[in-house]
């Protein structure tokens, strides 16, 4: 058989407790079997995981689809979430800023989803959860204002006035209609991020993993 994630040719390396043939890579180093018995195995699972997880689908439903378990895929997307790699800002751009309410646990635990989209391509640059304290919006600022950001615009929050230098702030309301219509897009297609579901985020750290595969993943 050839590798699953180099494509080469592959050597019989003993078999399995259950008499499954194995085979090793030995240009990437890997074992693996030409066919598993359990699906969380195949080399496809993660990109199973990642498609679902972006159409709306919750970890529960995520399990029953691709026939794994729920422990299985909470690993999984932390294992993804750590092996991506936060894209390199562009210098000089013009930015999109907003808030986003959802919460953790309880209703009562509210937590802000503060993240910035570049204004010509609608990529998110960068993002922070936490309530929406100076402190916590600041972090998304600093990040823009170290890219040399030529127009920042935001809503009218006037913590951002204390952030935002006066020459480069922006409150203009039709220049922000891109990010806004980016918080209907995020609540349709995460689930944890719907309004009335019982689909809610048990932990502020899966929300940040799930939040970055769809971001960056």
């Amino acid at each position: 058989m050839n590798c699953y994630y180099c494509n080469t040719r592959c050597i019989k390396n003993g078999k399995q407790k259950n008499g499954a043939q194995k085979f090793h890579c030995k240009n990437c180093k890997k074992y693996q079997q030409e066919e598993y018995l359990y699906n969380a195995c195949r080399h496809n699972t993660n990109k199973g995981v990642v498609k679902l997880l972006k159409e709306g689908n919750g970890v529960r439903g995520i399990s029953r689809i691709l026939e794994i378990s729920c422990t299985t895929v909470l690993k999984r997307i932390v294992l993804i979430a750590r092996q991506i790699i936060k894209p390199p800002i562009s210098i000089g751009k013009t930015y999109q800023v907003d808030e986003l309410k959802t919460f953790v646990k309880k209703k009562s635990m509210e937590r802000w989803l503060t993240y910035a989209i570049d204004s010509d391509t609608k990529q998110v640059v960068d993002f922070r959860i936490g309530r929406r304290t100076k402190r916590n919006l600041g972090r998304v600022i600093e990040t823009l204002l170290l890219s040399k950001a030529k127009k920042i615009y935001t809503d009218k929050l006037n913590i951002y006035r204390f952030l935002i230098p006066k020459a480069i702030h922006g409150k203009q309301w039709t220049k922000t209609n891109h990010i806004e219509r980016k918080n209907l897009t995020l609540r349709t297609h995460l689930k944890r991020l719907n309004r009335k579901t019982i689909c809610f985020s048990k932990s502020e750290y899966m929300l940040q993993a799930c939040l970055t595969i769809y971001f960056w993943g």
